[in-house]
């Protein structure tokens, strides 16, 4: 680009002001247009024996025959049932309307739009990282490792507003995941584990927490126990946050870490007490405690710590810790979630964005940082679509669930629902994602399961997702390429002269009066506004016009 403008440093220029010149003076060269042709057919109206011309072309449409409007209709439904064949076949194949392109791209800039040559790289990325590896399962669901406490979050939420935020769907899962995480993994099941086994499964929420206190009555260091009073029954984060420290401080296995799953046990009340520092403020000393058990545990990778140290550190607004934390988990070995995403591209878009501008962009292109930022945003998108909608808040957030599919509706619901206020913080940073985010619908190879940057999108997001989100959700569907308006335009014109070409077939009499009338009702007015000017003009002037 600097060698292109470099070579001929006075015609850019020159041509930006041609083009601003003409989208400023194209309003009035219309009026002055319009105002011309009247003068014209006023000044000429007796030398070219304009009402002679109109009598004349009255009396050949009274004299036409019906055959000529059914020649004349089914011409008309051919071409255009021609074109939309066409224009059907051109969408298809490249994904956008013929007749929009040529607007676009010739058009557009020549009036001054924004959309010129000078922008594509506003709405266009390269191929820059290669395709991860597939995943094992496309539709897996995954715990949300920012999930909300039930009885101080969600059970407040119900109480307030009468609504169950989360599914029965979402709710057997976690039980399944407790069961699987907490019970111990003897032979023989001890009798407290037995009892947390049909806690677990009770639907009843006080059924549970009945179960949960007569596991603590057989043994008074039962970890499970304390786990799913701290989740239900506490009605506050600070009560939540005593019972898991009493279970750190007296359960038996954070001296004796006896078997993997009391281990996962140990990692998960750690984890839970991190998370209640950060939900009281405290989040130097969550972040500790997350990059210490992060340290302890390193092979427990899946449990995805690092996105809550992620949150916790853009609260800090320590964005360069942020990024040694993207630099070690955003590897193309590893699977990708929605918080690596959108954390790289809100990096990246922090460092351009308060100066951003499409006008100036338009204008000038992008520069490498822009470039970055944009491509940043571009990957994102492509990964989960969902998530500029409810960053831009074009639709209304609720309460994450406690499981969320990966690339779908119910990760961007849980990624939004925290990191909102981190995109909103960044300076021009939502202006930006909604300048670009649409551009990345341009850029996938069309049909848009192929992919670009990411293997294809799952088609089953969208029955997963309505498992996990309410019902009272609109469950956002991954956005697909709707037919361009000129499509529909060709589709609805050749639908229209189809029916008039039919119409006129069947009653060619009738037709033809209403083709008559419809022609006398177009000319009428020019002859009415001759008459107009006559009276209103001396006729010495109109005399000395004749003569010139």
């Amino acid at each position: 680009m600097e060698d292109s403008t470099g070579s001929n440093p006075q015609s850019p220029g020159f041509t930006e002001k041609l083009k601003s010149w003409l989208s400023w003076s194209w309003t009035y060269v219309c009026f002055l247009w319009f105002g011309m042709v009247l003068i014209m057919i006023y000044v000429l109206w007796s030398p070219l024996k304009l009402q002679e011309t109109l009598t004349s072309a009255s009396v050949f449409l009274n004299t036409l025959t019906p055959k000529f409007y059914v020649a004349l209709t089914g011409t008309s439904s051919l071409i255009s049932g021609l074109i939309l064949i066409f224009e059907w076949w051109y969408f298809r194949k490249y994904g956008t309307s013929f007749i929009e392109q040529v607007s676009v791209s010739h058009l557009r800039p020549l009036l001054g739009g924004v959309e010129s040559s000078s922008t594509t790289g506003l709405f266009s990325s390269v191929n820059g990282d290669a395709e991860p590896r597939p995943s094992v399962s496309e539709c897996k669901v995954w715990r949300n490792p920012l999930n909300l406490f039930r009885g101080a979050e969600y059970n407040r939420y119900t109480w307030v507003t009468g609504k169950e935020p989360l599914t029965y769907y979402d709710m057997n899962l976690s039980a399944q995941d407790h069961q699987t995480f907490f019970t111990g993994d003897t032979q023989q099941l001890r009798p407290e584990d037995a009892v947390m086994q049909k806690a677990w499964r009770e639907r009843n929420p006080q059924a549970r927490i009945r179960a949960a206190y007569q596991a603590i009555e057989i043994n008074h260091q039962c970890a499970a126990a304390y786990v799913l009073l701290a989740e239900e029954e506490a009605t506050t984060i600070t009560e939540a946050e005593r019972l898991f420290k009493k279970m750190k401080s007296n359960s038996t296995l954070y001296i004796y870490p006896a078997s993997g799953k009391d281990i996962n046990l140990l990692v998960y009340i750690k984890r839970r007490l991190a998370m209640c520092a950060r939900k009281l403020g405290r989040i130097k000393e969550a972040v500790k405690m997350m990059r210490d058990l992060m340290k302890e545990f390193p092979l427990l990778g899946m449990l995805n710590i690092h996105e809550n140290l992620l949150e916790a550190l853009l609260e800090l607004q320590a964005y360069a810790d942020v990024q040694a934390v993207l630099a070690k988990y955003d590897d193309i070995s590893l699977p990708k979630s929605a918080t690596i995403c959108y954390t790289s591209a809100l990096l990246k878009a922090r460092a351009v964005s308060d100066k951003f501008s499409p006008e100036a962009a338009s204008r000038r292109g992008l520069s490498t940082a822009e470039m970055n930022a944009v491509e940043a945003i571009h990957r994102a998108v492509e990964f989960n679509p969902h998530v500029p909608k409810y960053l831009l808040e074009m639709k209304s957030l609720i309460l994450p669930p406690e499981h969320i599919l990966k690339r779908g509706d119910s990760e961007a619901v849980a990624y939004a629902f925290f990191h909102l206020q981190h995109w909103k913080r960044a300076e021009g940073a939502l202006n930006l994602l909604h300048c670009t985010w649409e551009g990345t619908f341009r850029i996938i190879p069309y049909p848009l399961e192929k992919g670009h940057l990411f293997y294809p999108y799952p088609g089953c997001t969208e029955t997963a997702d309505r498992e996990l989100l309410p019902s009272f959700h609109e469950v956002s569907v991954y956005p697909k390429k709707e037919l361009p308006f000129f499509i529909l335009f060709t589709a609805g014109l050749c639908s229209f002269t189809a029916m008039l070409a039919m119409l006129t077939h069947q009653f060619p009499e009738l037709m033809g009066v209403f083709a008559k009338a419809f022609f006398s009702t177009l000319f009428a007015p020019l002859g009415f506004f001759a008459d107009k000017m006559e009276s209103f003009m001396p006729s010495s002037f109109w005399h000395q016009l004749t003569r010139i």
